[in-house]
């Protein structure tokens, strides 16, 4: 969906469908111009009770006689308990409502929206309630037949916001949404059209002047000695893919580095998943799939920033040459590693990424999004990405660009203790703890490798895929860390800017 803002007025710009938002008790001085023009069908579906303008509710009024086809009122709620987060729901109730009366083109009234009472966030009303929208129109709809009732809907091909303000940042906007799309596209792909070679296939496809993409064949990974990544990769036929995105946009600067969970199906490898919790496994390479899609938006974007971005992919599967319980590996620090849970095996491919960032770039600091541990369900259900690390400054950068995107996260803790979960009778560490703190047990095992790089771990294995829809989101992928870390990176550039 194209979006393009136009200083025009409600009754004299064409379009499908005009989304009209609405606060509870709303002044209808805001719209009587609309009304009257419209036989006062506004002030009686408010008067009926039919549209009470409660947070979310839609109404659909077919009109004739004006520039619009129909008007949909969509509810705020209360004016002054409006938040971005509001907004964004709202503006993708309305959409997904527009789909489905067949529009195509659609004008958004900006006048109750430019009528809130506080400031909500870094961008304006308008930019939230667009913002929904356009993550709420999503579909994953590739493998459907033509026939299918969701496939024969129109898809809306224009929003216009009818606006003043020439500062309105539709670049940004359009590039955020497109990206989440691109992630959630990745990670929705089955994993046979998904393998690593088909994701270094992706990463190749975003290289330009100011983006570099290096791929790292097996024979190069074992010249490495990133044998733990390479124990995962072993149960496998695909050949493992060690990607490697360099973004060169500020010079000589000291680069930021992420590094994304890759693996494109995660069996369990020996230690097999039961079947119910195996059908979803193409996700286990959401943390990647995000990592791609936040070098697409500021390669695009051209932001003067530097950036790494490792991907280790492969696939973990049980087979005649798989990692087996038991095995020590040897990771590219030196440290040897006693695996006893093939099913852990996240762990041992970040660890490698992050060794050989920190060992060939030298970042000002990592950090790395897995979809790590089930127990990230257990702590924290589908509501929030865990986060931990060794720097508090970067956290906390984090928690602000958190607050802006909706895309929470909760910091757990990292106490010297949990060592003891990770000692290994026959190697330097093992790779699980037990059950216990299992969630903090794998980002501590993953701390024993960095050393004192400045370092945060995103464990978004409870966000990344959806069982049920949320707000604008449907079933299947969210792309969890791409608006949060794209907003991480704003501040910064927009901070580096302003000195």
């Amino acid at each position: 969906m194209e979006i393009t803002i136009k200083d025009a007025y409600e009754l004299d710009y064409k379009s499908d469908c005009l989304v009209l938002p609405f606060f509870e008790t709303a002044d209808m001085e805001l719209c009587a111009d609309i009304d009257a023009k419209i036989g006062g069908l506004i002030q009686k579906v408010i008067t009926s009770g039919e549209f009470k303008a409660k947070e979310g509710q839609c109404v659909v009024l077919y009109v004739s006689g004006v520039s619009f086809d129909r008007l949909l009122l969509v509810g705020l709620g209360k004016r002054a308990d409006i938040t971005a987060e509001k907004l964004r729901r709202a503006g993708s109730k309305a959409f997904v409502r527009a789909r489905e009366s067949k529009t195509e083109t659609v004008t958004i009234s900006v006048r109750a929206l430019n009528e809130t009472e506080k400031s909500i966030g870094a961008f304006s009303p308008p930019y939230y309630f667009t913002e929904g929208a356009m993550l709420g129109l999503y579909r994953y709809l590739k493998y459907k037949k033509a026939d299918d009732d969701k496939k024969d809907e129109k898809e809306i091909k224009e929003a216009v916001i009818l606006s003043k303000d020439k500062d309105f940042p539709v670049q940004w906007l359009t590039l955020n949404t497109m990206a989440s799309t691109f992630a959630r596209d990745l990670v929705n792909s089955p994993s046979k059209d998904m393998t690593p070679t088909s994701l270094t296939d992706v990463a190749k496809s975003l290289a330009g002047k100011n983006l570099k993409v290096k791929v790292l064949e097996q024979k190069d990974s074992e010249k490495e000695g990133m044998w733990s990544y390479l124990a995962v990769a072993k149960g496998s036929a695909e050949p493992p893919k060690f990607i490697v995105l360099e973004y060169n946009g500020a010079g000589k600067a000291v680069p930021l580095a992420i590094v994304g969970k890759a693996i494109t199906f995660d069996s369990g490898g020996l230690s097999l998943k039961p079947a119910d919790s195996m059908e979803d496994m193409k996700q286990d390479m959401a943390g990647g799939a995000a990592t791609l899609a936040i070098f697409k938006a500021v390669s695009f974007l051209k932001l003067p920033i530097n950036l790494i971005g490792v991907l280790p992919a492969t696939e973990n599967m049980p087979g005649g040459h798989a990692i087996r319980p038991g095995d020590v590996v040897t990771a590219i620090t030196g440290k040897t590693i006693e695996i006893l849970n093939t099913d852990a095996e996240g762990r041992l491919a970040l660890v490698d990424a992050i060794g050989y960032v920190i060992k060939h770039y030298k970042p000002e600091a990592v950090i790395d999004m897995a979809t790590l541990t089930g127990a990230c369900s257990i702590a924290l259900g589908n509501e929030a990405v865990a986060m931990m690390g060794n720097d508090e400054k970067i956290m906390a950068e984090i928690r602000e660009a958190s607050d802006e995107t909706f895309e929470r996260v909760w910091q757990m803790p990292l106490f010297e203790e949990f060592k003891e979960y990770l000692k290994s009778d026959v190697a330097d560490i093992k790779n699980i703890g037990g059950r216990t703190g299992g969630l903090i047990t794998a980002a501590y095992f993953i701390k024993e490798f960095v050393g004192e790089t400045p370092w945060v771990h995103l464990d978004i294995a409870s966000t990344a895929f959806l069982a049920k829809p949320k707000p604008y989101f449907v079933k299947g992928a969210t792309a969890v860390g791409v608006r949060l870390l794209l907003e991480l990176i704003r501040k910064r550039v927009e901070k580096a800017q302003k000195s």
